[in-house]
């Protein structure tokens, strides 16, 4: 067995791997070698960030399970590995919490308008400027997955109104108002003060929030996304935000990223960026290492692999999701 690594380990990470396969070769490809070593690859463990040629790795048919190091697959679910056998796990719900913090945080310097504040501070200004209020809002959450779960059992103590659309929606949390199929997104749009994105990058969430969506709005609303950048038409949510129809928007993805210098999103006052840092934990590749070598075992044992993804959909089922803990 042939296991080739393309995320940020340290040598005690290979070793946890190689004692749950101590005949594997374990390869550690890094970005600057993950191409030219994927094609003799059983195994693919990571996120590869710099272009591979996924139907040379494909018509191979060596690979068999890529176990991705990232909650998003866009970046290996391309036609030919879907079209193939080659199944696909992924880290969902393994960086739910941070996620959530980082949420909370574009959220509250949103409504606190932290942006005007902090331009202030730099010309040493102590004025009283308005702000808003996060209690008593509706807050629409867009995929109620593992991200988008921990997220709204952070907002329920703060005396707001919760409403949520999924791919799956059962298991509703108490502290959830009402939980809607995805089809309903137009509902939700229409009722939330404020959007939090969760949902996955596929191709029918590719620039699903558009200038339409964005207009069913209430007035004076905010758009929260820890998704990915391409879920929303960014041409049109900078629209919005110019026209004051949305007064907010914290931004953890960007539809191009690095986001480009000309782009009007830096010198609009009222939109909080971050470089994609949501997912950020100093205890990300322990916990990533956990996963993997919980997997490899079930895949030695032949059992159910967990975050295994349906292909089409481009997410795992919830009941198969991993939890930090293993439970």
């Amino acid at each position: 067995m042939r296991i080739v690594l393309c995320y940020p380990v340290q040598p005690h990470h290979i070793a946890q791997i190689q004692a749950v396969v101590p005949d594997a070769e374990i390869v550690d490809a890094g970005q600057e070698r993950v191409d030219a070593e994927l094609p003799g690859a059983d195994i693919f463990i990571g996120h590869a960030k710099v272009p591979v040629d996924w139907r040379r790795v494909v018509e191979g048919g060596k690979l068999k399970w890529i176990q991705s190091s990232a909650a998003g697959l866009d970046h290996c679910l391309v036609p030919e590995v879907i079209d193939s056998d080659i199944v696909v796990t992924s880290a969902a719900g393994l960086f739910a919490p941070q996620v959530a913090e980082q949420t909370m945080a574009l959220l509250y310097g949103s409504i606190r308008r932290l942006p005007v504040f902090w331009q202030a501070a730099g010309r040493k200004e102590f004025i009283r400027r308005p702000t808003d209020d996060l209690r008593g809002k509706t807050v629409g959450i867009v995929g109620l997955g593992g991200n988008g779960r921990k997220i709204a059992a952070a907002l329920a103590p703060m005396d707001v109104r919760i409403v949520a659309t999924d791919y799956f929606p059962d298991d509703k949390p108490d502290h959830v108002e009402s939980l809607w199929p995805a089809d309903r997104l137009a509902d939700l749009m229409g009722c939330a003060d404020i959007v939090i994105l969760t949902l996955p990058l596929n191709a029918s969430t590719r620039g699903i929030i558009d200038r339409e969506m964005l207009a069913k709005m209430p007035p004076g609303g905010y758009l929260i996304n820890v998704a990915r950048g391409q879920v929303v038409v960014e041409a049109d949510l900078v629209e919005a935000l110019g026209s004051g129809h949305l007064q907010g928007a914290g931004l953890d993805v960007t539809e191009v990223e690095p986001l480009p210098v000309e782009s009007r999103l830096w010198e609009m006052s009222q939109v909080i960026i971050t470089p994609h840092v949501g997912a950020q934990s100093a205890r990300r590749v322990d916990d990533t290492t956990d996963l993997v070598c919980e997997n490899l075992r079930r895949h030695l044992r032949g059992d159910p692999l967990w975050n295994q993804v349906d292909k089409g959909l481009g997410f795992a089922h919830p009941t198969k999701v991993w939890k930090p803990g293993g439970k």
